[in-house]
């Protein structure tokens, strides 16, 4: 068995509209003790806004600041801009073909010129599409479609590795690790090219809100309202099954076990608005599917909330949950595990970048030093980059 290398990164978003220049986020990256870099598109690089000249300009200005830094580019990844559209899965082809074209086989071309990957989620599913489960299977064949085009592109145009951020609702898939294993199977089976998944440390804060509800569950919440209670947040998925559980509320109570059974009966068609409680676990996440996680995000987060991408601080570091230590280990524990048959080779390279966000009232100082104090914090863990996972435990 091989265990990967790991290395840490620094998300440049931590730059965004401060440190815009190449030579800039650079410098600074290298200032607080890391060599390797995530390039957020956010940061004056977005194919949309940008002309094809000066995204050749500035890729030849980055190639200038790796060679003066010592720093390098590994990654791209998209940014806020493009995660508020539904992309690869509107309705209308037009759109989703635009963003397939000019945007992610852009920066295929980008990733290619500086001899890195590419990350992105660029997709939603709309709620027509949700409450319906005939467009929602229409639509999550679209998003396929769209995914096995980029594959095939990205591997036959300089064998760019890609990777698709995983989210943590039903309408931002994969949201689920049943899910994003079989979106991989999925387009690796019908490209037979690299395909992967990013796991995002802050991303498994929803899911235990889209639990599937037991019986008595169901029957306790109309219970409780006809009682004199309030209203329990219950999770019922589709609308229809809330249409009934409002019927629920108005009936006689003798009836009760009737409309719990039809509650059921509606949303198990809509299996695909439910997840598991191990979902909303990120060592879960990373004991599945860290050997096909080219890329992590790191954000520290108390598994409820996600802080706003918050940093490695003493501060969040004494309520958070992740921890380096048990990360290492949960992606070890995925190397250890049997191959799954059907999914595409093993990662070799572990990017564990720190997606950490800066706020527009910020002070310039305190965000960089409390970058330096997260490298600082895993620098105890992975004290040199490229080590086999292995000798890091």
């Amino acid at each position: 068995m091989k265990y990967p290398r790991i290395y840490l990164v620094a998300d440049n978003c931590f730059a965004i509209k401060r440190w815009v220049d190449p030579m800039e986020w650079a410098k600074k990256i290298k200032d607080i003790g890391l060599k390797y870099i995530e390039m957020s598109t956010d940061n004056e690089c977005d194919p949309l806004y940008n002309t094809e000249e000066y995204l050749k300009n500035w890729v030849e200005n980055v190639k200038i600041s790796e060679e003066k830094t010592g720093t390098k580019v590994v990654n791209f990844y998209t940014g806020y801009q493009t995660y508020r559209t539904i992309g690869l899965a509107h309705p209308d082809r037009r759109v989703s073909k635009r963003l397939l074209e000019s945007w992610l086989k852009k920066m295929v071309k980008v990733a290619k010129s500086l001899n890195s990957g590419l990350g992105f989620y660029l997709h939603a599913v709309p709620e027509n599409a949700l409450q319906s489960p005939e467009v929602f299977n229409k639509t999550h064949e679209q998003i396929l479609e769209n995914l096995s085009e980029l594959a095939v592109y990205a591997w036959e145009n300089g064998k760019v590795q890609i990777s698709l951020e995983q989210m943590y609702s039903p309408q931002q898939t994969p949201w689920t690790i049943k899910g994003a294993k079989e979106i991989i199977k999925e387009i690796y089976g019908r490209t037979k090219k690299p395909f992967y998944i990013t796991i995002d440390v802050g991303h498994q804060i929803g899911q235990r809100k889209f639990l599937r509800p037991k019986f008595e569950d169901i029957k306790n919440a109309i219970s409780g309202f006809k009682q004199g209670g309030k209203i329990e947040n219950i999770w019922l998925g589709p609308l229809s099954a809330y249409n009934i559980f409002e019927k629920a509320l108005k009936s006689d109570i003798i009836n009760l076990k009737d409309y719990v059974k039809k509650i059921e009966f509606e949303m198990d068609k809509y299996p695909y608005m439910f997840a598991e409680y191990k979902d909303g676990d990120t060592y879960n996440w990373f004991e599945e599917l860290a050997c096909y996680s080219p890329i992590v995000h790191l954000q520290q987060n108390d598994g409820t909330c996600s802080w706003g991408h918050a940093p490695f601080t003493k501060e969040y570091n004494n309520k958070g949950i992740i921890m380096p230590d048990k990360v290492l280990k949960a992606i070890a524990r995925s190397y250890e595990k049997k191959e799954e048959l059907e999914m595409p080779p093993r990662c070799d390279n572990i990017f564990l970048s720190f997606e950490i966000f800066a706020n527009n009232t910020e002070f310039s100082y305190d965000i960089i030093k409390k970058m330096k104090e997260s490298v600082d914090y895993w620098r105890q863990f992975i004290p040199k980059d490229g080590l086999p996972l292995n000798e890091l435990l």
